[in-house]
């Protein structure tokens, strides 16, 4: 896996621009840990995995944490941050050629050239549906190219203090250049949770709306979350726990991936994190495990 490295600062490879002193004062609010924490605890079959406890700010478990993975479509998570940091629910947004998306097995919403939506609207098909030709809208809209949008998306990762990752697109397609840690998804995620739209969006089963084409005829959807923790033919947590809302991702070089937001009876939140499982099963079986931890 060609991923870069630069220098090292207290566990983590900075990017040049990156002081020790700025990477310390992520810390002060936020759940850190080594590489390593309680990995004995478990037997996951994923490449990397974590539990962290917000209110808290401890981290549970982690394996690999700061092993730099492919986050596949999980990568959505920061598309949609970037754009609420950008925008307004109510932008109308055109889609243009970028949208056409000719990758094998893309997940796609049919989005056409010319068609329009709000940001509400593409991003429940983004963050629900993992829609591949809505993230390139989106980039578009906001970053003017996708290009100018991944710039965009490594300037926020950045001020959020995700120093070992690095952002090629929007939608997570796979790319040797765009890769990420299992602890910088969580900077990010605990990020975008501060958005209500988001939290309410990752929350949701199922999603339908109508987008106009270019000549103004209405384009109806209809789409189901690629969560199964919250879909009735799904997995079901623990006892005690509550899935609020997550992300999905899959690629042949990712493998099978997933984020979820969860409270425990108390309502306190916790992030669970699972990357690079080498099938859906056993990624929502690794889920389950990581879900057992909490107290």
């Amino acid at each position: 896996m060609p991923f870069s490295t630069n220098h090292s600062v207290s566990g983590y490879n900075l990017k040049e621009n990156v002081s020790e002193e700025r990477a310390d004062a992520f810390s002060s609010s936020l759940c850190v840990g080594e590489s390593n924490v309680n990995a004995d605890a478990l037997s996951l079959n994923a490449g990397a995995a974590a539990l962290f406890d917000l209110n808290r700010r401890q981290v549970l478990y982690a394996k690999n944490m700061h092993e730099q993975v492919y986050p596949a479509s999980i990568t959505k998570i920061l598309t949609a941050l970037v754009a609420l940091d950008q925008g307004s629910l109510d932008d109308t947004l055109v889609a243009s050629t970028g949208v056409q998306i000719n990758e094998s097995g893309a997940q796609l919403a049919g989005v056409k050239p010319g068609d329009t939506m709000t940001l509400d609207q593409a991003l429940h098909l983004l963050l629900l549906y993992s829609a591949n030709d809505v993230a390139n809208l989106i980039a578009e809209h906001y970053g003017m190219t996708l290009n100018g949008f991944s710039e965009m998306m490594n300037e926020k990762a950045s001020s959020l203090g995700c120093f070992k990752s690095n952002f090629s697109n929007s939608n997570g397609l796979s790319d040797e250049t765009h890769y990420v840690t299992t602890y910088d998804l969580y900077l990010i995620m605990n990020a975008a949770m501060q958005y209500e739209a988001f939290t309410e969006i990752i929350s949701m089963p199922a999603y339908e709306t109508v987008y106009y084409d270019k000549n103004g005829e209405p384009k109806n959807i209809s789409v189901n979350t690629t969560n199964l923790f919250l879909r009735s033919d799904g997995y079901s947590a623990p006892e005690g726990v509550t899935v609020i809302g997550g992300k999905t991702g899959t690629t042949n070089a990712a493998g099978h991936c997933l984020i979820l937001l969860v409270r425990d009876t108390s309502g306190n939140p916790y992030i669970s994190i699972v990357m690079k499982s080498e099938s859906r099963d056993t990624c929502y079986d690794d889920m389950l495990q990581l879900l057992g931890l909490i107290p």
